[in-house]
């Protein structure tokens, strides 16, 4: 077999392929998952908040940087800002600790307590502060004996631990996976806090990390991480870097078969933070990950300083046309279509038979570049329509008109940018119709 005949049955191969897994995601996502979520009522739509671990991580020193060392002052600012500064009118809501906010060691009853100079007041005060500012207070524990910093675990006290989270008021809880005795451990210990935190009786949104810790030795199962927890990390943590956010992005790909099918309402595959604001990211890789990240349905935590972030990266943050699509009702999570050369494509099923589609362009050289594509390889939701209305949400919002299905569609895209698109049939009560004038 010549060299080009071999390069193009290959090409042929591949382009086979992709197609097979392409319908097989569609399929997937329209027929929704296969399995009830946790059953608490609660993340019906991929949670949104802020969690101050990649931003502040293990900063335990008040004495030399009080204004940013993990303490009740920073969470009471980050609470207050929320409300004051529009967040929590767009629909962020939960006011996250992470790490290092525990003492070295648990109370004379086991039960577990907050570090007394860092928190003098105790969380359950923290959390009627929050809560009277109509926030919901998240905490952090660990699956294992100690948390990944180093502070008490939760193993062995599974029971005790969540109702003093109850006690105290928390209504989120984010569990890690270090310091577990074995594998079998580390999923009992998931399901186990799962039940107790329903026992309490209060509704507490439960975020684990059990497939991040067990996938190194066998693949996650989804149908039963998704009976115990409202969202789930898969991937290692997010740093605040263009490698890091484009990291995720490829291993989201590379691996969406099986995540596709498991997301829905009451449980989502949580890609990590948001650090849209910070140091490491231009403004095309923030759009870039804000696009991505509601594509991918994926829970919206910032990890930011909301005391100094740019008023250009807040109003990203704050993107209302963007959350819609992160907030869809439909609850179907996103996938990557297509990728040519240094292009992408990701699309994702809204409501009312709507298509949310991004491009996003990988190149890290040279300047803006054209990408053109017809509408009709996109997502087959839009019903019998012949025409949508297509509008520009990122990297500005634009009303770009009617397209036949069967018609080209061309966007330009910075290097490392995206550009996101909502996509409406155009439909009447009886069916569809043709409009004249189309592109």
């Amino acid at each position: 077999m010549s060299s080009v005949r071999a390069t193009v049955l290959g090409q042929e191969r591949a382009r086979g392929r992709n197609l097979k897994l392409a319908v097989g995601l569609l399929l997937a996502v329209l027929a929704g998952p296969g399995v009830s979520a946790l059953d608490n009522g609660l993340a019906l739509t991929p949670t949104m908040g802020w969690l101050h671990w990649e931003r502040f991580t293990c900063n335990v020193d008040c004495q030399e940087d009080p204004e940013n060392c993990i303490s009740e002052q920073l969470f009471m600012q980050m609470a207050e800002l929320m409300v004051s500064d529009g967040w929590k009118a767009v629909g962020y809501e939960y006011v996250c600790i992470d790490d290092c906010w525990l003492a070295s060691q648990r109370d004379e009853n086991g039960r577990l307590k907050a570090d007394p100079k860092r928190f003098p007041n105790g969380i359950q005060h923290l959390a009627n502060y929050v809560h009277s500012k109509g926030l919901k207070l998240g905490i952090y524990q660990d699956v294992g004996t100690h948390t990944c910093a180093g502070y008490p675990g939760s193993y062995g006290y599974y029971d005790i631990d969540a109702q003093t989270f109850a006690d105290w008021g928390v209504d989120l809880l984010k569990f890690d996976g270090c310091n577990y005795k074995n594998l079998e451990s580390l999923k009992e210990g998931y399901r186990h806090m799962s039940f107790a935190l329903n026992n309490t009786g209060r509704r507490i949104l439960y975020s684990c990390e059990w497939p991040l810790y067990i996938r190194p030795f066998q693949q996650p199962n989804y149908t039963e991480i998704r009976q115990y927890c409202n969202h789930w990390r898969n991937f290692g943590d997010i740093f605040d870097s263009w490698n890091s956010v484009k990291g995720i992005l490829a291993w989201t790909a590379s691996n969406q078969e099986s995540l596709v099918p498991a997301a829905g309402p009451g449980g989502w595959n949580d890609p990590d933070m948001l650090v849209i604001g910070n140091f490491g990211l231009s403004w095309e890789q923030q759009i870039t990950q804000m696009a991505l990240w509601a594509i991918m349905a994926a829970p919206l935590f910032m990890s930011n300083d909301l005391r100094h972030i740019n008023p250009q990266s807040k109003s990203l943050l704050q993107n209302k046309d963007v959350i819609a699509v992160n907030q869809d009702p439909l609850g179907k999570q996103g996938y990557r279509l297509r990728k040519e050369k240094d292009f992408e494509v990701w699309e994702r099923p809204l409501s009312n038979l709507a298509w949310a589609v991004a491009v996003l362009n990988q190149k890290e050289i040279g300047g803006p570049q054209n990408y053109v594509f017809s509408i009709s390889v996109l997502g087959k939701g839009l019903g019998c329509s012949p025409a949508c209305h297509i509008t520009q949400i990122l990297p500005e919002k634009k009303e770009l008109g009617l397209y036949e299905w069967t018609s080209h569609l061309k966007v330009r895209v910075n290097p490392t940018g995206t550009v996101l698109l909502k996509l409406k049939p155009i439909q009447n009560e009886s069916g569809c119709f043709q409009l004249p004038h189309l592109r």
